[in-house]
């Protein structure tokens, strides 16, 4: 049979969000090992008394998931400007062969306004456009022979230009948007380019989204 820090150990990793949180110190160890403890004795072969389990779990190496940690708050830490749109709506098609001239004749449409907000997110099935409020009338009537799937209003968007290690970094899109879920704010579409990550989010939520990722990059 396998040694109880042996068992204890490959428990707590087949959950990683549980293994983060005791990289955070928000887990109650205690309460982990009363939770753990049948599995623990089952995997041994035999009773454990619950301050044995603890002490395995205190015992264990912080491992992959505080390193990982390390590598996320260096990327935040590194990031530049926010920038904040207001005013924006999004809208969301199927696809279809008519669908790239629409697109077209709408790109012409606001091309020459250098201030405008656009962007377009192209999936297997369906496509979101996002743009400034005051094209909505246009894009109605460009797709009006068009399916629309979806369609929101009162949206506003916060882009954070992260540094280029970024890409070598996994996980640190879930770091961003795990902050905001916490913090109840809904993100409704995600923009990203090489380094740089626009979140979309209801305008009643920008000013919070806004401060949280602020707090993020202050306390690094």
């Amino acid at each position: 049979m396998s040694s109880i820090s042996k068992v204890t150990e490959d428990i707590i990793n087949r959950s990683p969000f549980v293994r983060e949180a005791m990289t955070e110190n928000l887990i109650n160890i205690s309460a982990l090992a009363r939770k753990i403890k049948p599995e623990v004795e089952k995997g041994t072969g035999k009773e454990i008394k619950e301050g044995a389990i603890v002490m395995a779990i205190k015992r264990m190496t912080p491992g992959v998931y505080h390193r990982l940690d390390l590598k996320i708050k260096n990327v935040i830490g590194g990031i530049g400007d926010f920038l904040v749109r207001s005013d924006l709506v999004d809208f969301t098609y199927e696809n279809s062969e008519s669908l790239r001239d629409c697109q077209s004749e709408l790109i012409q449409q606001i091309r020459s306004d250098k201030d405008s907000f656009f962007t377009l997110c192209k999936g297997i099935t369906e496509t979101t456009y996002i743009m400034n409020a005051k094209y909505s009338e246009d894009v109605k009537r460009i797709f009006s022979a068009e399916r629309l799937k979806a369609h929101t209003t009162d949206l506003s968007s916060i882009t954070v230009k992260l540094p280029e290690t970024n890409t070598e970094t996994y996980g640190v899109y879930y770091y961003i948007m795990k902050h905001l879920a916490w913090e109840g704010i809904n993100i409704e579409q995600v923009v990203s380019t090489a380094n740089e990550f626009t979140g979309i989010v209801k305008s009643n939520d920008i000013d919070d989204a806004f401060k949280i990722l602020m707090q993020l990059k202050r306390s690094i």
